[in-house]
């Protein structure tokens, strides 16, 4: 049965795998972005998804976002919570800008997408919310003090959420890359990607984004409803918990 989902950050990598497989699995889609214009317009054309533009930093702007989405598509039953962004740089010369705008972005917008959405997934006793943490929000990692904090903080978000929610049938995950191939990892020194990340994996590859769509496939689905307050690691072995 196809609901209505809105995936966060969705018009590019991982955030837009999943969204082409919940597409594929029958649900309407609906995704959102923050600034790139030019990769969100291709992305509606290849795709025939919903586009919408508000940064998840932004409360008022994600009610608002929220509310034209169900007015335009329906109530919205799952939610994808995968927009991030990275400002690295060792601690002692991070800014507090560097810091505000990462907690702002990767945890407040949990907040701020979850909470206009919340109290209809409780009315109608119906609710898939996957949070999209990370492999460093669970080990943490040099240059990303605010990155790795705000990362953990989705875990606790993800914890703490659930059990609120069990009752009214709402499960919360969260699923953590692990590095995966994107733009973000591409951008990387290939040199580094083959002789210092690659090495610590396991499997010996860097994952793909499909992969993490399918884990959030399965957290969305009807056969999931007995799992919240979950993490998948999805790091090909590279951090186990």
């Amino acid at each position: 049965m196809g609901r209505v989902a809105l995936v966060t950050g969705g018009t590019r990598g991982i955030g837009a795998a999943i969204s082409l497989a919940l597409k594929a699995a029958g649900h309407r889609v609906a995704v959102t972005y923050a600034g790139n214009d030019e990769a969100a317009a291709r992305f509606r054309a290849e795709s025939g998804i919903a586009v919408y533009k508000w940064s998840v930093a932004d409360y008022e702007a994600c009610a608002a976002g929220a509310k034209r989405v169900e007015a335009e598509l329906g109530p919205i039953e799952i939610l994808v919570n995968n927009a991030g962004i990275t400002r690295d740089a060792p601690f002692h010369r991070m800014t507090r800008e560097q810091w505000d705008e990462v907690i702002r972005t990767n945890l407040d917008g949990l907040f701020n997408m979850t909470h206009p959405i919340w109290p209809g997934m409780r009315e109608r006793k119906f609710g898939r919310i996957v949070n999209i943490s990370s492999i460093n929000g669970q080990k943490g990692q040099f240059g990303q003090v605010n990155y790795s904090a705000s990362k953990a903080g989705d875990l606790g978000f993800t914890k703490a959420l659930a059990q609120e929610g069990a009752k009214f049938g709402i499960t919360v995950n969260a699923v953590c890359p692990g590095y995966i191939e994107t733009d973000m990892v591409r951008a990387v020194d290939p040199k580094i990607v083959a002789e210092k990340i690659v090495p610590q994996i396991p499997v010996g590859r860097l994952g793909t984004a499909e992969e993490i769509a399918r884990c959030v496939l399965f957290l969305v689905s009807e056969e999931a409803g007995f799992i919240t307050g979950s993490t998948i690691s999805a790091n090909g072995g590279m951090y186990m918990i």
